[in-house]
């Protein structure tokens, strides 16, 4: 092997000497350290070789000794385990005076020159999908104000047939990623067993040459259609040029040829970049056989993975903190988890129309999701069996904590508890009280929580928004006493907590 890489060098370097450098045999025999007719020799293979070929790759007449057609040896090397050693192997059989490994090695490279860069590279056959988004964007009009909104445009490519897949979203946050990445699987019917992104920030938490961090909800989506994604690496050109090749093609092909019409909504702009893309897709090669969607059907397409049988549902994920009311908040709202979990890290998966929540990778509980800010969902079987003692709290520790402050801050945290349909949905606004005494001190909180029991304002934000505005340091007199409230059965006394 290292002396055939030797040779391919010195016929790199006698033709690049010859031909761009200006040199004689001889100087190039003395520079490469090679006698002159070696030099002699190289050349003209070099010279039978431009004269079999022309630019467009196909043959003006047969060389002295036969070669295959490079467009077929391009061709079979997307097969998968096909490799160049192995088509001169099977080449030989066939010309046993044909030229050597390193030649047809030489021939082949030289005919891949021809192409248009995002043919030159070799991909296996349903291996590598492409994916990024388009440096330049569009354009939706607003028809009530006339405002510009720009739209970016999705691209994904497969590096064996050069098959691709756009399609434009308002912005380029998580679930409009996750969502081109879906509908581009099922534009091509499969999936590719290797995603590529740009190292794309939106899918990778951390670019790392070695290894980047992906978001865990692209991590997830990959493994719903069995996909492993790999992130080009940062600082090598190579790995981008296939995505790069992709990109400016969709932006020749699809936005400069939009570039003069005009769009009042992303779907009247989607549907004209279907339009585009059909004819891109459509659009024979020029220096090769067939075109994109041609050798999709017959490259691609057998080799990729099958669809999943449900779309992926695109969910996002957070870490949270179980409170002591066994709880955790998600977009202003709280979802109950076992009781068993409190102060524990957890992850939670928030998806359109549920939230579930794991522990340790084990989910423990899941709801639907609500939109009701503030409010609790819960699940019965979460609570503890008895409100009497709750790990170190229970309702009535918190009205006998309060209690060491005053009377009228026991009354306060009693209210808050009665208010809610389980006490330990008021635990975290007596928490908040707590917190408040240590800020502003406990006479001025036993002063807010008199106030706030006069007028039956009994809660966090009330008593908090009392001692940031110094109403708890007016003289009494000033309140206004509250009407008593009338007896209810439903209504837990002091002795409840007891």
């Amino acid at each position: 092997m290292a002396r055939r890489a030797i040779t391919m060098r010195k016929h790199d370097e006698i033709l690049r000497l010859k031909y761009e450098v200006g040199l004689t045999n001889r100087q190039i025999a003395r520079s490469c350290n090679l006698s002159h007719t070696t030099v002699s020799k190289y050349v003209r293979y070099a010279k039978e070789g431009e004269s079999a070929f022309k630019k467009s790759g196909g043959p003006v007449r047969r060389p002295k000794r036969p070669l295959p057609e490079m467009a077929a040896i391009h061709r079979e090397m997307k097969k998968k385990g096909v490799t160049l050693q192995l088509l001169w192997e099977e080449y030989r059989r066939e010309n046993p005076t044909g030229y050597s490994y390193t030649q047809f090695c030489w021939y082949y490279k030289e005919w891949k020159r021809g192409l248009e860069p995002s043919l030159r590279q070799t991909y296996k056959a349903g291996e590598k999908l492409f994916v990024d988004w388009a440096g330049q964007t569009l354009a939706i009009i607003d028809s009530s104000t006339g405002e510009r909104m720009p739209a970016y445009l999705f691209v994904a490519c497969l590096g064996a047939s050069n098959y691709t897949y756009a399609e434009a979203f308002s912005d380029k946050a998580l679930g409009s990623w996750i969502t081109g990445h879906v509908h581009a699987y099922e534009f091509m019917g499969g999936v590719a067993k290797i995603t590529i992104p740009d190292n794309e920030k939106t899918g990778v938490s951390r670019a790392c040459r070695y290894e980047p961090d992906l978001n865990p909800t692209y991590q997830e989506m990959a493994s719903h259609y069995g996909t492993v994604v790999i992130p080009t690496r940062t600082a090598k050109p190579k790995d981008k040029a296939k995505v790069e090749a992709s990109v400016q093609n969709a932006e020749r092909r699809i936005i400069a040829l939009l570039r003069d019409q005009t769009f009042f909504s992303l779907d009247e702009l989607n549907r004209a970049i279907r339009k585009a893309l059909r004819s891109l897709n459509e659009r024979p090669f020029k220096k090769l056989e067939g075109s994109r969607i041609s050798q999709f059907e017959e490259i691609d397409k057998p080799a990729l993975l099958p669809l999943p049988s449900r779309q992926y549902e695109c969910a996002e994920w957070r870490k949270a903190v179980v409170n002591i009311d066994y709880h955790v908040q998600v977009d202003w709202h709280f979802y109950s988890v076992p009781h068993r979990l409190v102060n524990r890290n957890v992850e939670v998966r928030l998806a359109v129309r549920t939230v579930e929540i794991f522990y340790r990778g084990k989910r423990v509980a899941a709801h639907r999701r609500s939109k009701a800010r503030g409010g609790f969902t819960t699940d019965p079987s979460h609570r503890p069996k008895s409100h009497q003692r709750h790990l170190e709290w229970s309702p009535g520790r918190l009205i006998s904590w309060a209690g060491t402050i005053g009377s009228n801050c026991a009354r306060a945290v009693e209210r808050i508890l009665e208010t809610k349909p389980h006490p330990e949905q008021g635990y975290r606004s007596s928490l908040g009280i707590m917190r408040l005494g240590r800020i502003y001190g406990h006479e001025r909180l036993e002063a807010a929580c008199r106030r706030a029991v006069h007028l039956d304002v009994c809660s966090y934000r009330s008593i908090k928004s009392i001692l940031e505005t110094g109403l708890d340091k007016q003289p009494p007199a000033r309140i206004s006493p509250a009407p008593e409230s009338p007896a209810h059965k439903n209504l837990r006394g002091e002795r409840y907590y007891q």
